[in-house]
C-alpha cells in the first residue's frame, strides 16, 4: 500500500480499533488459479500474539480455503470511513483555483501466514465469540445455544475456520492533513452536511 509519510498511521491500538470498529475484511491470497479473494467477518485476539490474530471461517464449498492450506502468506484489507472530498469545499480553492478533487479514507493492511483449521471445538467456539461480539446490546440477542444441537452440528461441518497471526500490520488515514488548517474545517462542514459524519470527525481529530 502506498504510504506517504503524513499519511501513515502506525499506533497498534488504532490500528486493532479500526479492525474491531469494521470487522468485515477481504482476505487476498494468491492460489494455483491466480488471486482469490473473499470478504467475511473477522474476530481479532490481541492477546494471541506480538501483533494481534485474525480468525474467521468460510464455507466448505468455498475453494479459497484449499489454496489457503499452501499458501505462505494472505492479506486482509478492513477499510474504515471513507468519503469523497470536493474541492468547493477549500477556501484555498477560492483563492487560487489549485485544487482538484480527492478521496479521504482509513484503511488497514495485515499480512500473515494463514492456518487452515478444521477442529470441531475451535469452530465452534469461533461462531460462538463472534456471534457473542455483533449480538451484544441487542434486546433480543440470539445465541448459538438458541439453535437445536444437531442444526449447529450440521452447520459446523459445513465451514472451516482460518487463522492468521498477524506478522506486519500496516495502517494508512488520508483525512486531509496534508491541507491547510482553514481547508480542514471546511472539510468538516462539508462532510457533515453531506452525513458523512465519521469521515468528519476523523478529520477534526487530525485537526
Amino acid at each position: 500500500m502506498y504510504q506517504p509519510p503524513h499519511f501513515r498511521e502506525e499506533r497498534i491500538e488504532v490500528q486493532h480499533a479500526l479492525i474491531r470498529a469494521y470487522p468485515f475484511g477481504l482476505l487476498v491470497s494468491a492460489g494455483a488459479d491466480g488471486l482469490l479473494a473473499d470478504p467475511m467477518p473477522f474476530l481479532l485476539d490481541t492477546d494471541a500474539s506480538t501483533n494481534g490474530t485474525l480468525r474467521t471461517h468460510m464455507a466448505r464449498a468455498n475453494p479459497h480455503w484449499r489454496a489457503l492450506q499452501n499458501a505462505t502468506e494472505a492479506l486482509v484489507v478492513f477499510q474504515g470511513a471513507d468519503a469523497y472530498v470536493t474541492p468547493s469545499w477549500y477556501p484555498s480553492k477560492h483563492e487560487t483555483g489549485k485544487a482538484v478533487p480527492t478521496w479521504n479514507y482509513a484503511m488497514v493492511q495485515v499480512h500473515g501466514t494463514p492456518r487452515v483449521v478444521e477442529d470441531r471445538e475451535w469452530l465452534l467456539k469461533m461462531v460462538t465469540d463472534l456471534t457473542s461480539v455483533h449480538e451484544a446490546g441487542r434486546t433480543d440477542a440470539w445465541a448459538v445455544s438458541d439453535a437445536p444441537a444437531s442444526f449447529v452440528e450440521a452447520q459446523l461441518k459445513g465451514i472451516v475456520g482460518v487463522e492468521i497471526e498477524i506478522a506486519r500490520i500496516t495502517g494508512k488515514w488520508k483525512i486531509s492533513q496534508n491541507r491547510p488548517v482553514a481547508d480542514r474545517v471546511g472539510v468538516v462542514a462539508g462532510l457533515e452536511a453531506d452525513g458523512a459524519t465519521a469521515m468528519a470527525q476523523l478529520v477534526r481529530d487530525a485537526e
